[in-house]
């Protein structure tokens, strides 16, 4: 994490009595890290499960075992939309999360997934350091929540049937959008809305309840999801789709810990996004071999059809967005400075 971003972390924090606290805490049992994606080993499988590992494993060897961890993959340890409440609870240490999935709670994480706003990895990793990102990361500390990991990852659409290209395109269909402002784009070009997790994705679109399904690359492939799609729409190239899906810790872990392996675990976490974006970036070129082998029609998108979506966001998503409260608005002003 940069200088700026552990700053206001820390500095947040330093007022509190837990900072005299000794390691004795996260000696007497592992740090539990909980996501829904499938599990794998440092090396192979799902990048967002290798990164919790390769994470775990060094913030254990810089801390010299003071802090040891547990990986809970496929939701197995809780289920996927009951985990940022447990995080702000402190009944669960860290999660790597779409962070729009608690927008239910926290109105203003939807920004995470608002279509448009963000178009590039470049753009997205400006957030972290940026005023957009400094708000985001205030808001989330004062939920007992801490950005560990800034990542991003482009999405897709897998289908049933043809391939979702242009607005249009969806009508008539069942989609899942994977957030309420995408839900609200698809709802205005005409489709039936379908929510539920990424990892619910399979199971609905082999039974026909959902025609297509927006996800991120990385979600396209490792949920299989071409055994069950005819058609893929990457976002390679270009996208509308950017999902911020960061590692996320709870704020009363954080506070238990001591001012070293705070520190350890900020830097750690920092160090992480460089992996992250270019493993994001391989899974988005990646992802077109795997549906072509599966023998679904895969097609990219344009500037010209980027910007039909991004306009329907702007007078659905984003002006439901903004009119929220006045964090939302903020937010999303704030985030446009990066456009």
């Amino acid at each position: 994490m940069s200088f700026i971003s552990r700053r206001t972390v820390l500095g947040a924090l330093a007022t509190t009595p837990l900072w005299s606290m000794s390691s004795v805490w996260a000696q007497s049992g592992a740090l539990k890290i909980s996501h829904q994606f499938p599990g794998g080993t440092i090396s192979e499988g799902d990048f967002r499960d290798r990164l919790t590992r390769m994470f775990a494993a060094e913030v254990s060897k810089r801390t010299k075992g003071s802090l040891k961890f547990e990986i809970y993959p496929g939701s197995s340890l809780m289920k996927t939309n009951a985990q940022f409440s447990a995080l702000r609870k402190g009944a669960l240490d860290f999660t790597l999360v779409p962070l729009n999935y608690a927008g239910g709670e926290v109105p203003e994480v939807n920004i995470g997934l608002m279509p448009g706003l963000v178009t590039s990895y470049q753009q997205g990793a400006a957030w972290k350091n940026a005023e957009v990102g400094k708000e985001l990361s205030r808001i989330l500390l004062e939920k007992g929540v801490i950005v560990v990991s800034w990542i991003w990852q482009a999405g897709g659409v897998a289908s049933r049937t043809k391939p979702i290209v242009d607005p249009a395109d969806v009508k008539g269909l069942k989609v899942r959008g994977g957030s309420r402002e995408m839900d609200l784009i698809l709802k205005e070009a005409g489709a039936a809305v379908v929510t539920l997790p990424s990892n619910e994705i399979y199971a609905a679109m082999q039974t026909g309840a959902m025609d297509a399904a927006m996800t991120s690359s990385t979600s396209l492939i490792s949920f299989r999801l071409e055994e069950v799609s005819k058609s893929l729409t990457t976002g390679r190239d270009r996208a509308y789709w950017y999902m911020f899906e960061p590692l996320l810790m709870s704020k009363a872990t954080f506070e238990r810990l001591t001012k070293e392996q705070q520190a350890i675990v900020l830097a750690v976490g920092g160090e992480m996004e460089q992996f992250a974006q270019s493993a994001a970036r391989l899974d988005d070129s990646g992802v077109a071999a795997v549906y072509q082998k599966a023998g679904a029609k895969v097609v990219d998108l344009n500037a010209a059809t980027v910007k039909k979506w991004q306009d329907i966001a702007r007078t659905t998503a984003w002006k439901d967005y903004a009119a929220k409260n006045d964090n939302c608005a903020k937010l999303l002003k704030l985030a446009e400075k990066l456009l």
